[in-house]
């Protein structure tokens, strides 16, 4: 008999998941942006919602909710019902780095957040202003070997271009001064005015600037080269095989979510994603399309959770 209850206990819960799914959605989503409108993890929310909207015939309302290195906006979705009317969408810094970077956060990705798909990526372009003497990644580290003084900028410590700074260091061997900035403004307008030597920017943050001729860009971060850069080599391409640190969003639930629900999300949302409008958007700000499984989302997560921790802890990073 136990086991007989035991048996219909499970089929009552898949028909009761299955239902969900089938139900699903039955009211507005709620996806939380941990950043303020206009970066690219707020772009890239709205890039795929607005495709959403338009094929699914979803309604979404975008929450931003910026605060603490996007921690705050994590924090919401992992505390809000399990049922798959909330969802945030979070990026590298908020579920790989920031874990080692904080002494204490609320919530844990690997944990608390079941992945639904990722969404893109994009490199960090590293700059020199137009009139500098470094006209490759290679000039660059063989003065940096000479001298340690080279600077390089980022918009922060902790973040992903000051950790692709310290990747790049460990790779060649060498060691840069690293000058921290209070976000990407200030630390572009000290590129181009000559203050410090080069910069780990993101790819929206330097295009005009690349593409006007005032800055240099050496180098890409990611794997392959970038659509919008393509001249520019990678690092990887330019001796230090394997090299890659990207910027990444990726769509979650909170932890518990019915796994039908997290299927029928992820279907809709590869289906936008395969789309030439939002492969074109996402391409004008140097990204690059992703999606892929649940499963894949999450193997790839624990990997940059993992990486990205011990750049972290190698390099002594703290919180501004």
């Amino acid at each position: 008999m136990a086991m007989q209850a035991g048996s219909a206990a499970i089929a009552l819960a898949f028909f009761v998941s299955a239902a969900a799914a089938q139900d699903y959605p039955a009211k507005p989503i709620k996806l939380i942006v941990p950043f303020p409108p206009g970066g690219g993890t707020d772009i890239s929310a709205r890039t795929l919602t607005g495709k959403l909207s338009e094929s699914a015939k979803w309604t979404f309302v975008v929450e931003n909710k910026p605060g603490a290195g996007g921690n705050l906006g994590i924090e919401q979705a992992v505390r809000s019902p399990a049922d798959g009317y909330t969802l945030v969408i979070g990026q590298t810094s908020n579920l790989a780095i920031n874990p080692a970077l904080y002494a204490k956060l609320p919530y844990d990705p690997l944990k608390d957040l079941a992945p639904v798909a990722l969404v893109v990526s994009a490199p960090v372009v590293l700059v020199v202003a137009a009139n500098s003497k470094y006209r490759s990644l290679g000039e660059l580290i063989a003065e940096a070997r000479k001298d340690p003084g080279v600077t390089f900028a980022s918009p922060g410590n902790g973040t992903v271009s000051h950790l692709a700074g310290e990747l790049l260091q460990r790779a060649a061997g060498v060691k840069l001064t690293h000058v921290p900035y209070k976000g990407a403004a200030q630390a572009m307008t000290d590129t181009l005015g000559g203050q410090v030597q080069s910069f780990m920017s993101s790819v929206p943050s330097a295009l005009s600037h690349i593409k006007s001729g005032r800055l240099r860009a050496l180098a890409v971060t990611s794997a392959q080269r970038s659509p919008e850069l393509p001249s520019v080599p990678t690092v990887a391409e330019s001796g230090y095989r394997g090299f890659e640190a990207s910027t990444w969003y990726g769509l979650l639930a909170p932890a518990g979510t019915p796994a039908s629900v997290i299927a029928r999300l992820n279907a809709e949302v590869n289906r936008a994603l395969a789309t030439q409008e939002v492969r074109a958007r996402l391409a004008s700000e140097g990204g690059e399309t992703l999606g892929g499984s649940p499963e894949q989302f999450a193997a790839f997560l624990a990997a940059e959770h993992a990486k990205w921790g011990r750049v972290v802890r190698e390099s002594g990073a703290k919180v501004d």
